[in-house]
């Protein structure tokens, strides 16, 4: 019964939300461009993600093709992001001068808008890839960093000093311990993490995002494409919860201890 509930709640929010969007569309109070039909942002997914009378996808690529390209900047940059930021966060949580020093560095970098220093790494990086895996990699590392630094600061004391009690060394108390008794937490950062850089992304495919959905977004947005830009922010969104959904299970599986220490 409760995992029929579990499917169940979220298809019927997602059925009432679809409802009350055809009720205000149909109402007529907005007009079409700022809030398309149901069924008109349906049309124009199939029409981007097929060929049609010659005119494949947008702009030449498929819906698919643009998602891939998304999510291949995103899984770059995330994983970047958070291998550097479950080091330092590691680094931090076990040398405090350390963690006095990186912290409010890693604040200030975490409260920027992406776009207060994506144009200085155009500057830098130009307009091909690496400005764009670049910001996704710094809107990811502050949070896997803060919450595995917060995490390894939390590992219970009385397993590390039982630890030590038995003869382990600093090393193996860390590796044996602490990382474990951090994972959960660290799984949650990363977490964070993946959805700031997905948060990102529209930022990121600013300047050369085609392929992208990103680049969709921004390019369908100056022609007040409405159904486009819905288009990809449902591709967003829901791709976004498939990658939660599978950092869920790949936590289940390498944390099965989480709430049991």
């Amino acid at each position: 019964m409760a995992r029929v509930r579990l499917i169940a709640l979220p298809l019927l929010s997602v059925a009432v939300f679809v409802l009350a969007w055809q009720v205000l569309a149909a109402a007529g109070w907005c007009g079409e461009t700022f809030v398309p039909r149901p069924i008109t942002v349906w049309r124009t997914a199939i029409q981007l993600s097929t060929t049609r009378d010659g005119v494949r996808g947008y702009q030449g690529y498929l819906l698919w093709e643009h998602l891939y390209m998304t999510l291949r900047r995103v899984l770059a940059g995330v994983l970047i992001g958070t291998v550097a930021g479950v080091g330092l966060g590691i680094a931090m949580g076990t040398v405090g001068w350390l963690r006095a020093i990186l912290e409010p560095w890693l604040t200030f970098l975490r409260t920027l808008p992406p776009l207060a220093y994506f144009f200085l790494l155009v500057i830098w990086l130009g307009i091909d890839e690496a400005p764009k895996v670049t910001l996704l990699a710094l809107a990811a590392m502050p949070a896997a960093a803060i919450a595995t630094a917060a995490a390894v600061s939390a590992a219970p004391v009385g397993l590390i000093e039982a630890a030590r009690a038995l003869g382990a060394g600093r090393g193996q108390v860390i590796r044996d311990v602490v990382v474990p008794a951090a994972l959960p937490e660290t799984f949650t950062g990363i977490r964070l993490a993946v959805g700031l850089a997905y948060s990102s992304v529209v930022a990121a495919e600013l300047f050369n995002g085609m392929p992208g959905i990103g680049g969709v977004v921004k390019d369908a947005s100056n022609y007040n494409n409405t159904p486009v830009v819905l288009v990809g922010i449902a591709a967003i969104g829901i791709s976004g919860l498939v990658i939660d959904g599978l950092l869920r299970a790949i936590e289940r599986r390498a944390a099965p201890w989480r709430g049991k220490i």
